[in-house]
């Protein structure tokens, strides 16, 4: 690497038409001295939450110390299986019924980064301010986004989703204040335009209207981005054509699916732009979580990969049976299996980001 006294400011962005991209950090953002003397590079948090529980017995190993062989469910994290630190024989107490009755899918998933027992209601929720947002207090004025709140399915807020419990604990992981829940971006086009020009100014029609002309925001941005390729080192040219060439195939991801849905019959409910697949639609928004990382636009990401107490079926590892009641199997060993089946999935899904980031 050569050292030179020039450097790029940390928010260099590529400028277009009506468009900026931001760029992934780079060594030539760091100035000479600070590399010299060994800059730390930014650390990132994401929690990322499945529901409905774990079929334990082929998650917990048989064994303590080093991880050896992983158990069945965990076997798709093989590879990383020295970067991990497995914990068990923990608990949640304000999880729990403490007096409350039924409503085992609200409090765990609104008590889950609060750490406080909610208030068993439909309309006056009460929590807490949850971690994440007290790691975003201290580290997100450093990016763009002090946190982002990504999520897979269901965006309502009101209503009864348990027993009594408001759907704004079984549908957020993320709460700004106890009264206040940050609702997870379910659809890939909203997050991508929130990352990358949000176009909030634009009627519904101007926004398809400039979908239709806008193919890729990297056009608009090539003139920018050759000046600028020029003047890095192979290192970060590396870097570059890597973080854009992600991002070039996070359209090519939504576009496919903006066209897959153009094919569904009218009457589904189906918002516009979700991945009908459901390994599809997780892929998506970790690659775009992942981009939001490289170019540090956040640090802080809390991810509910499906709300809590969903039914979704998985019918493409041949499990026709909702999630939910599968996992009141009453002991019976096929609805079990399927259970373990559906927590291998979602972890191979989790593996592939991990091999990613």
């Amino acid at each position: 690497m050569l050292i030179t006294g020039k450097s790029l400011h940390r928010r260099t962005f590529l400028r277009g038409v009506g468009t900026a991209v931001a760029l992934p950090f780079l060594d030539a953002m760091t100035p000479a001295l600070a590399r010299a003397q060994g800059g730390q590079a930014p650390v990132r948090m994401a929690f990322v939450y499945v529901p409905n529980g774990i079929d334990m017995r082929n998650w917990n190993p048989d064994y303590e110390g080093a991880l050896g062989v992983l158990p069945p469910t965990l076997q798709p994290l093989d590879p990383f299986k020295r970067d991990i630190t497995l914990l068990g024989n923990l608990t949640h107490n304000t999880g729990r019924a403490l007096l409350d009755g039924a409503g085992d899918h609200g409090r765990c998933s609104g008590s889950y980064l609060t750490g406080v027992q909610v208030k068993k209601s439909v309309s006056d929720i009460r929590a807490s301010v949850s971690c994440d947002q007290l790691v975003a207090d201290g580290v997100g004025r450093q990016t763009r986004f002090p946190s982002l709140e990504v999520g897979l399915e269901d965006a309502r807020q009101a209503g009864d989703c348990d027993s009594g419990y408001s759907c704004a604990y079984t549908n957020n992981l993320a709460w700004r204040s106890e009264t206040q829940p940050l609702p997870p971006l379910l659809d890939p086009r909203a997050l991508f335009e929130r990352l990358f020009g949000d176009g909030a100014e634009l009627t519904p029609e101007a926004r398809a209207r400039r979908r239709v002309y806008r193919r890729s925001i990297l056009d608009f941005v090539r003139d920018d981005t050759r000046a600028l390729h020029g003047t890095l080192g192979p290192t970060d040219q590396r870097k570059l054509d890597e973080y854009l060439s992600s991002i070039r195939s996070i359209e090519e991801q939504l576009r496919h699916a903006q066209e897959e849905n153009a094919r569904v019959e009218p009457g589904m409910e189906k918002p516009y732009g979700i991945p009908s697949d459901f390994a599809e639609h997780f892929r998506l928004m970790t690659d775009m979580i992942t981009v939001a990382f490289q170019a540090d636009l956040t640090r802080v990401v809390t991810f509910l990969v499906t709300r809590e107490g969903t039914s979704r079926a998985y019918r493409e590892i041949g499990i026709p049976d909702g999630h939910h009641p599968l996992t009141h199997h009453r002991n019976l060993v096929d609805q079990m299996d399927k259970v373990a089946q559906i927590n291998r999935y979602h972890v191979e899904q989790f593996a592939g980001w991990v091999a990613k980031l």
